[in-house]
């Protein structure tokens, strides 16, 4: 089982670059199961229902979310949709699910997304604790368990590592929009990074424009942050599962 995870589009040319690369890079490495984070698709910041359907008909099985989940007023119109989830440890009654359990190659996968609490701004509850409710909740039901932990913290990303080792096949970090280059699999099979990267402009800031980040670093003025132009970039990886141990055996991280 091999399974593609790729990291935060940015803007619309983050979406086309998706759309130009995802078919090759399935074909090349016969890719079985694929899962985008879409926050910061629609303008950078959020998604629309165009943009998320766009991303499933290019061929992807599940979209995760993060802080940007409720940038676009749009997603409560497609937030019950089954390949969306968004952070599960968002407070109790918010709109959409933190997680999902889908089918591959007579494997059931769940995928299940978490925000962190460290320099994020956000309300949520322990993403720790969320993780072990919702464990507890799949235990019988899912043969693979991936998880997207959207965070700020390197401490953070790698201390749920830990904290999971052995109870999950995988967790990728997303948000920081930076590929690093700590991927380890650990004695008791969990596959790990700190984060997959981004996919959308490469001549950027995290993906935004240069001139209008450097203004609010330089001048401390708030300047309106807007999606960078130019070429694009891809980054993402590849976990390879064992089919019989559902165990991480190996990660390739992809820059295109």
């Amino acid at each position: 089982m091999k399974i593609l995870v790729i990291g935060d589009l940015v803007g619309e040319s983050g979406f086309k670059k998706l759309e130009t690369e995802i078919g090759k890079i399935k074909e090349e490495n016969n890719i079985d199961f694929t899962i985008v984070n879409g926050e910061n698709v629609a303008d950078g910041m959020g998604i629309i229902k165009k943009l998320f359907d766009g991303i499933i008909n290019a061929g992807v099985d599940v979209v995760t979310m993060g802080n940007h989940t409720w940038g676009k007023r749009d997603i409560f119109t497609f937030i019950d949709a089954k390949k969306l989830i968004r952070p599960a440890n968002y407070p109790k009654g918010v709109p959409g699910k933190g997680y999902g359990i889908y089918e591959a190659n007579n494997k059931k996968i769940a995928v299940i997304n978490l925000i962190g609490r460290t320099d994020m701004n956000v309300q949520s509850e322990n993403p720790f604790l969320k993780a072990d409710e919702i464990l507890g909740e799949i235990k019988e039901k899912a043969d693979i368990i991936i998880i997207d932990f959207h965070a700020e913290a390197t401490a953070e990303k790698i201390a749920m590592s830990y904290y999971l080792d052995g109870k999950i096949t995988a967790l990728f970090g997303t948000h920081t929009h930076v590929q690093t280059a700590d991927e380890r699999i650990s004695k008791e099979g969990t596959g790990y990074i700190t984060d997959v990267g981004m996919t959308g402009p490469k001549e950027s800031v995290i993906g935004m424009d240069i001139s209008a980040s450097l203004k609010r670093f330089v001048t401390t003025i708030p300047e309106r942050y807007r999606v960078a132009q130019g070429d694009t970039m891809l980054n993402g990886v590849i976990f390879e599962i064992d089919d019989e141990t559902c165990k991480t055996k190996k990660i390739t991280r992809i820059n295109r």
